[in-house]
C-alpha cells in the first residue's frame, strides 16, 4: 500500500463531516497531532442540524447501518460508540407500501422476515428470501475486506481468489436479474435493489455485486441514534477533542501553500496559516482539486447520482400506518430510473422514504408534535432542470408531493404542517454539490473500486482524500471507511488500532426495540 512519504506528525484534517471525523480518530489513535477545520459552526457536514420552531432537523443522512464500523473509529482512541451513543435496533427496518395497497414490514432478523415474506407472498416468496439471504450474507463476506474496505493502488489489486469468489456468486451479472432468480414478486424485487438508486445506477445495469448495500439494509440491521443521526457527528468530535484534537469551527480554508510537492501549510479565509505535515481533504472533489491546483485526468466524464428534494415538515400529528422508516413506491418502477438517470424528469409516479425520527425520540419535537422526512429522489442538475430552475419549481413540486402523500392515505398533512424546510438541488449547489446532487459519483463500474477517484493525488505526496466521491463511495458505512482508509495512508496501519477500553454495546442498546407505531 503507497502512503505518504516524509513527516506526518501533524495532520491537518479539513471537514468535519463522518469521515473527516472518523480520520482523525484514527490518526489520532496513531498517535498524530490533528486539527480538525470545518467551515461550518460544528461537526456534521452532510450529517448536520438545523432547529426550526423547535424542531430538531436532521439535514443529512437518516439511516444508519453497520455501525460497527463508526465504534472502530471510536475505538481508535481508546473510546466506545456506544459509551457516547444510544442505539435503537429498529425492528422493522422498513415498512414498504406498494401501489396495490399491501405492505411489508421489512425485518433484519432472518426468521422474522421469513414469516413475513410468506405472510405477504407465499410459501415460495419465503424460501426464495431464505436463499437470498444467504446469498447477500455470501456476497457481503467476498466483498468487505478485499473490495470495499482496502485501498486500492492499481486495479491489479483486483486480482485475488476472492475476485474469483464474487465472479462464481454473480456479482458481475446485472441486479435486477439476479435478485430475480431469488424472488418473482416484483414487490419484493424492489425491497432488495431499490438501493441501488442511491448509487445512481438502475438496477436493470446495475451490478449485481451492489446488492451489498441491500445487505446492510436487510441482515445487517438499521439503528437510530437517540437525538438524531446527527449525535453521531456529534459524539465522534467530543471523542476526538478528548483525545487530544484541535477543532477549529467557523474556519473555512481558502489555500495550500505548496512547495516541492508537499502541502506546507492550511490558509483560512480569516487569513489564519496553519502549518502542517500532510493534509486530508474530505470536501467536495471540485472544491478540494481547486485547491491543490490540479484536477486528474479521467478516461470518461465523471457521472453523478440522482439528486433529491427533501421535504423536512413538523407536524401536530402523524399516521399510525408510518414506521420510522417507511418506503412508499409507486406503480412505476423502470420507468422512474429512465426518469431520473436517462430522460431527466421529475418522477411522473414517485417512490419516496417517509422518515419519522420522533417515532424513537419524541425529544426532536416540541410536545405533542411530530417531525417527518420525506425524500424524492429526482434528477441532477445535469441530467434534469438546472439548479436555478428550482426556485420556482420547488415550491410546485412541494405542492404536488403533499398531494401525493395525502392520496396515499396520509389524510390532512398539508393542514398539519406547523414548521416546514424544502431542500432542493438549488440549495445542494448552494452547499457546493457537484451536479446539485449530495450523492456524489454514481457507482458505474467506471467509477468503483480501483476506478473510482483514489484517495491519494498525484503531485502532491502528503494530501489525501476522503469522503464519498473517493473510495469506497457513497453512503454512511462507506464514508467511514473512506476516514478510515484515508488515515491507512499517513500512518501506515491497514485498519483498526485496538484501543484501550470498550464497552459492551449490550449497555446501551436497545436490541430488541420494537417500532412504536
Amino acid at each position: 500500500m503507497k502512503g505518504v512519504p516524509g513527516p506526518t506528525g501533524h495532520v491537518v484534517v479539513v471537514g468535519a463531516g463522518l469521515s473527516g471525523l472518523a480520520c482523525a480518530l484514527h490518526l489520532l489513535g496513531a498517535g498524530r497531532r490533528v486539527t480538525v477545520v470545518e467551515r461550518d459552526t460544528g461537526p456534521g457536514g452532510r450529517a448536520g442540524r438545523l432547529r426550526l420552531g423547535g424542531f430538531e432537523i436532521d439535514t443529512g443522512p437518516t439511516v444508519l447501518t453497520m455501525p460497527h464500523l463508526a465504534d472502530e473509529a471510536f475505538a481508535a482512541v481508546g473510546d466506545s460508540l456506544y459509551r457516547r451513543v444510544e442505539l435503537t435496533a429498529l425492528h422493522p427496518a422498513y415498512r414498504a407500501c406498494f401501489a396495490d395497497g399491501s405492505s411489508l414490514d421489512v425485518h433484519t432478523d432472518g426468521e422474522a422476515m421469513e414469516a413475513e415474506v410468506r405472510r405477504f407472498a407465499g410459501p415460495a416468496q419465503a424460501a426464495g428470501y431464505r436463499e437470498l439471504r444467504q446469498w447477500l450474507e455470501r456476497l457481503y463476506r467476498a466483498q468487505m475486506r478485499r473490495f470495499i474496505d482496502t485501498n486500492f493502488d492499481s486495479p491489479g489489486r483486483l486480482l485475488h481468489p476472492d475476485l474469483a469468489r464474487l465472479a462464481a456468486l454473480g456479482g458481475f451479472g446485472r441486479l435486477d436479474g439476479r435478485i430475480r432468480r431469488f424472488l418473482s414478486d416484483e414487490r419484493l424485487r424492489r425491497v432488495f435493489s431499490f438501493q441501488s438508486l442511491y448509487a445512481g445506477v438502475a438496477p436493470a445495469r446495475a451490478l449485481a455485486a451492489y446488492a451489498v448495500i441491500a445487505y446492510m439494509d436487510t441482515v445487517a440491521g438499521v439503528w437510530f441514534p437517540k437525538g438524531g443521526m446527527h449525535a453521531l457527528p456529534r459524539a465522534m468530535a467530543d471523542a476526538a477533542a478528548d483525545a487530544g484534537a484541535e477543532l477549529r469551527w467557523a474556519a473555512e480554508v481558502s489555500a495550500l501553500e505548496r512547495s516541492a510537492g508537499r502541502v506546507r501549510a492550511v490558509r483560512l479565509a480569516s487569513g489564519e496559516r496553519i502549518a502542517c505535515d500532510a493534509v486530508v481533504l474530505t470536501c467536495e472533489l471540485p472544491v478540494a482539486y481547486e485547491l491543490l491546483g490540479r484536477r486528474p485526468r479521467r478516461p470518461v466524464r465523471p457521472r453523478h447520482s440522482p439528486s433529491a428534494v427533501v421535504l423536512h415538515a413538523g407536524t401536530d400529528r402523524t399516521w399510525p400506518q408510518l414506521a420510522h422508516h417507511t418506503l412508499s413506491f409507486g406503480a412505476a418502477w423502470e420507468r422512474t430510473f429512465d426518469e431520473l438517470t436517462r430522460t431527466g424528469e421529475l418522477m411522473s409516479d414517485p417512490s419516496l422514504l417517509i422518515t419519522r425520527p420522533t417515532a424513537h425520540d419524541p425529544s426532536l419535537a416540541p410536545p405533542g408534535r411530530h417531525l417527518h422526512y420525506v425524500l424524492a429522489p429526482c434528477p441532477n442538475t445535469t441530467t434534469g432542470p438546472p439548479a436555478t430552475a428550482w426556485r420556482d419549481l420547488g415550491p410546485r413540486y412541494r405542492d404536488s408531493l403533499v398531494r401525493e402523500l395525502e392520496r396515499r392515505g396520509l389524510e390532512g398533512f398539508g393542514d398539519s404542517i406547523e414548521q416546514e424546510l424544502l431542500v432542493t438541488p438549488l440549495d445542494w449547489t448552494a452547499r457546493g454539490h457537484a451536479a446539485g446532487s449530495p450523492f456524489s459519483l454514481s457507482h458505474t463500474f467506471a467509477q468503483t473500486g480501483p476506478f473510482r477517484p483514489r484517495n491519494l493525488v498525484r503531485g502532491t505526496e502528503n494530501a489525501v482524500l476522503a469522503g464519498c466521491g473517493t473510495t469506497p463511495g457513497v453512503g454512511v458505512p462507506t464514508v467511514l471507511i473512506s476516514g478510515k482508509l484515508a488515515a491507512a495512508r499517513i500512518t501506515g496501519l491497514p485498519g483498526l488500532r485496538p484501543g484501550r477500553a470498550r464497552t459492551s454495546p449490550s449497555l446501551l442498546v436497545r436490541a430488541g426495540a420494537d417500532d412504536p407505531s
